[in-house]
């Protein structure tokens, strides 16, 4: 189904087609239509994958609209349509591996933008996705006050559609970062998740739909929860360097990849990996025989963050790739590492979350 609430819709054209009112898996015949293609042993395909539309109902969650995504072969997750249509749960088989913050689900009219107020909403989640003005610690730049992490993650998509085609179910969204007098940025998100492995595939197109350059940072908050993390998890990460964060950190950088039980009074620490070229980082925890990876391309996210936090209920490792480091948009630009995107330019970022079963 394809909802558009503005109009202006700049999914592929091919979603106009309307291919599909219930996701049926189609392939296009000689004569240039499409054929739907059906398994007889299924009454609908809902009945072993899909996608299905929900709305949450109660407290700050009230009215959250959701997509709730199945392969059939044991991965669920569920997207948040209107937190940037990130994945707020995601599960293997019946086994959690993010981590859902105390907050729970909150809706974005309850947002919070000075200073760090971001984390009286931050979900968490499986990902969360950071920026697109700013990432990290809040600050002014260039006259601009920003909050902590920046403001994408609590905007609704305005527009968004699904549908299956060679074993893959296929979701575009569309959320609009912009302002009059401001920077406008359109971000086209794309998630593929296979039907026949574990596996699914992220990419975000961000494109500079104003007349002016706007800086662009980043940050996929990819933040692993129990039971997936726990002590006897492995995490790796295949650094050139580690550059530690601040003291603080750096009095724990030898043991930065070892998980510990949670701790009351544990002072998060976070790490900056150098890696370069395809890279991938993973985590794997032998009491499930589960794990994740996270493969993507240093030349479109040459910095990778961790953030370890090992305290009581507050028990979460973010493994997160980015444009930028989350110290603030006027570090960044003070080091010259701040990107500026043209108007007119698209930037393009790949991710792909494989399951690992052993």
């Amino acid at each position: 189904m394809l909802k558009n609430t503005h109009g202006r819709n700049n999914l592929l054209s091919f979603l106009a087609l309307r291919i599909r009112e219930n996701s049926l898996p189609v392939e296009p015949t000689q004569s240039g239509g499409m054929e739907i293609i059906m398994n007889k042993y299924l009454g609908h395909q809902n009945q072993m994958y899909g996608v299905e539309e929900m709305r949450l109902t109660g407290g700050k969650a009230d009215g959250m609209r959701m997509l709730y995504v199945r392969n059939g072969k044991g991965l669920e997750l569920w997207i948040s349509l209107d937190r940037c249509g990130d994945i707020s749960r995601l599960s293997v088989k019946g086994d959690n591996f993010g981590y859902f913050a105390p907050c729970g689900y909150v809706a974005p009219q309850y947002y919070d933008n000075k200073g760090v107020g971001f984390l009286k909403s931050f979900t968490a989640g499986f990902f969360t996705t950071c920026g697109l003005n700013a990432v990290g610690s809040p600050c002014t730049d260039m006259g601009e006050e920003l909050p902590l992490h920046g403001t994408i993650s609590h905007i609704p998509c305005e527009s968004f559609g699904h549908w299956i085609k060679d074993d893959e179910i296929h979701i575009k969204l569309m959320i609009r970062d912009a302002a009059i007098f401001s920077y406008q940025l359109m971000l086209e998100r794309e998630y593929i998740v296979s039907l026949e492995k574990n596996e699914i595939k992220l990419t975000d197109k961000i494109t500079n739909i104003g007349s002016c350059d706007a800086p662009l940072e980043v940050l996929y908050h990819c933040n692993m929860g129990y039971p997936l993390l726990s002590e006897n998890a492995k995490i790796s990460i295949p650094a050139t360097e580690v550059i530690p964060r601040n003291g603080h950190a750096k009095s724990g950088i030898d043991t930065c990849l070892e998980v510990i039980k949670p701790q009351r009074g544990y002072e998060e620490m976070c790490y900056y990996h150098v890696m370069n070229g395809e890279t991938e980082v993973s985590i794997f925890n032998p009491d499930i025989n589960k794990g994740v990876t996270i493969a993507y391309d240093t030349k479109e996210l040459p910095c990778f963050t961790q953030w370890k936090m090992m305290g009581e209920y507050d028990y979460v490792m973010g493994l997160e790739p980015g444009n930028c480091y989350p110290d603030g948009r006027d570090v960044m630009r003070e080091k010259g590492m701040l990107e500026i995107l043209k108007p007119d330019e698209t930037k393009t970022h790949n991710l792909k979350f494989k399951i690992v079963e052993k």
